[in-house]
């Protein structure tokens, strides 16, 4: 194998790793998660599945662009998709929050629509998660290229596998960490304290510079 190819990949899983590390990427299944009362399971199995979908959305864009020839292109929609993921994950937060401190005031009404709502907010979660991307994939995909389509596959699994396993991971480790803190009134405002950190969570990534 050549250095050029080894250094590929050692980047790969580095941006990968380091680029998995940014809250948004784990933080929201953690409150969620705790708001909603999820099992360990739920929590594993919604990681996951976002994650797929985080990177997967990626993936399709940049071999549509190295397919065609627009990289270029697809960089600049990735960038674009990434201000539009975190405009929506501040929106998603506020909403959350409001409707959290609707559910405080009606703690102990049983809410016929509590189910759709739990719903809702599963799939809104993972459509986030898809519309936010990858962006550092596409221009590594792109420079996998020069060393023919096996290089290219073998980047694209590697920064998929790496960014998956830290979602699920920080996901979890988050979620046990959370899972410690025991208060009537945390309990209560569950809802509304985890789009309030979901609001700060896209505000954070917005001032960092996506």
């Amino acid at each position: 194998m050549h250095d050029s190819v080894i250094a590929l990949i050692v980047a790969t899983l580095s941006v990968a790793f380091f680029h998995s590390l940014a809250p948004d990427h784990w933080l929201p299944f953690v409150v969620i998660g705790k708001a909603n009362k999820w099992s360990h399971r739920k929590l594993l199995l919604v990681s996951f599945v976002s994650g797929i979908g985080h990177v997967g959305s990626s993936v399709v864009l940049g071999a549509t662009g190295i397919a065609l020839g627009i990289v270029t292109t697809m960089v600049t929609v990735e960038s674009s998709r990434a201000r539009l993921a975190v405009f929506l994950l501040i929106g998603f937060g506020i909403v959350y929050t409001l409707v959290g401190l609707r559910h405080a005031r009606h703690h102990h009404h049983i809410d016929s629509a509590a189910l759709t709502r739990k719903t809702v907010t599963l799939w809104t979660l993972f459509a986030l998660f898809v519309l936010g991307p990858c962006e550092p994939l596409i221009p590594l995909m792109f420079l996998a290229t020069t060393h023919g389509f096996p290089t290219v596959f073998l980047v694209t699994v590697l920064f998929s596998i790496v960014t998956i396993l830290m979602m699920v991971a920080q996901s979890l480790l988050g979620f046990m960490g959370i899972q410690l803190v025991k208060h009537d009134v945390a309990e209560r405002y569950s809802h509304a304290l985890a789009g309030v950190v979901i609001a700060f969570t896209g505000i954070f990534i917005l001032l960092i510079g996506v």
